[in-house]
């Protein structure tokens, strides 16, 4: 069959099309459930797919699935196994995106979360670039701001929690830019719309931190590992003042989807020179080569499928 056409859904594969959900189901509701996004790097001179930090996310999914109050199986462990199972059965011999989704698909009408009938889906398909990663990205500070931690938990990854972003961006977008960069309801900065966000100034990488109503991320988590460790490039996470986004000298988004993305423009003004700047290339560089199992001292992220 050709690439994506399996899934992973109710304990078995099948083909995509079999794996299907009830209107009446609360999952689609009422948003009750999470997911994740994964990705997986084709390198062709060693003909094999290696999954990123695919144990993390699975562990950030039961994370995520506490927090809510949705209980689900298998355990990380297994859902590593079964996500590569997935990736041969569908042959994919490209990069990758895999897609985890756990939700509560009851008929209840009320909207509380259920013991009963939560399921985890797996799907995959080709992905390449999801931004533009070579000449990077405009932003604008978005009039929606992120969702408190203690509204919908932000730490976690809820399907609910993404109206928030789609708001966000496709406000962006209708004033012309490719992202939007959301502030706290105190009016700090956040993240964007679903990436994470970092500045650099004065040769040193800044983050907005954890508390400031963002997502646990991977790739964020990685880039915090691999700055000081690799390009000995210094980072400090702290509040961000929206001002601060206008006198960067360099900044870029990170996720799974974005990978390392320059952010070269924001409010309509230049960051730096209006191009990406030599400490994001060199993370994205070093980022590329990590994810494609190049060094050595980070292979224990790379998982593979063959």
């Amino acid at each position: 069959m050709p690439d994506g056409t399996i899934a992973y859904y109710r304990g078995d594969f099948c083909p995509i099309e079999e794996a299907t959900v009830s209107i009446r189901a609360k999952g689609l509701n009422y948003g009750l459930g999470c997911f994740e996004g994964i990705r997986a790097y084709w390198c062709s001179d060693e003909e094999q797919l290696y999954v990123f930090r695919c144990r993390e996310h699975y562990e950030r999914l039961r994370h995520s699935c506490r927090i809510i109050g949705l209980p689900i199986e298998p355990d990380p462990d297994e859902l590593v196994e079964i996500t590569r199972e997935l990736l041969r059965r569908n042959g994919h011999k490209e990069d990758t995106y895999i897609r985890p989704l756990a939700f509560n698909a009851s008929f209840q009408l009320s909207p509380i979360m259920t013991p009963d009938d939560n399921r985890i889906a797996v799907y995959t398909m080709p992905l390449n670039d999801y931004l533009d990663t070579s000449q990077g990205v405009t932003a604008s500070v978005s009039s929606w701001r992120r969702l408190s931690d203690n509204t919908i938990p932000a730490r976690a990854k809820p399907t609910a929690a993404y109206l928030n972003s789609a708001l966000a961006r496709g406000e962006a977008m209708a004033c012309g830019f490719d992202e939007a960069i959301m502030l706290t309801s105190d009016g700090y900065v956040s993240e964007a719309s679903a990436e994470h966000l970092f500045l650099v100034m004065g040769g040193r990488l800044v983050t907005p931190t954890s508390q400031d109503d963002n997502l646990d991320g991977v790739t964020r988590r990685t880039i915090l590992e691999i700055a000081p460790a690799d390009l000995s490039v210094a980072v400090e996470v702290r509040r961000i003042s929206r001002t601060e986004l206008y006198v960067a000298d360099e900044a870029f988004l990170c996720g799974t989807g974005a990978q390392v993305t320059p952010l070269v423009g924001v409010d309509g003004r230049p960051v730096g020179d209006g191009k990406a700047g030599p400490v994001t290339r060199k993370l994205q560089d070093l980022y590329l080569r990590i994810v494609k199992n190049k060094i050595a001292k980070y292979a224990h992220w790379c998982t593979p499928t063959y």
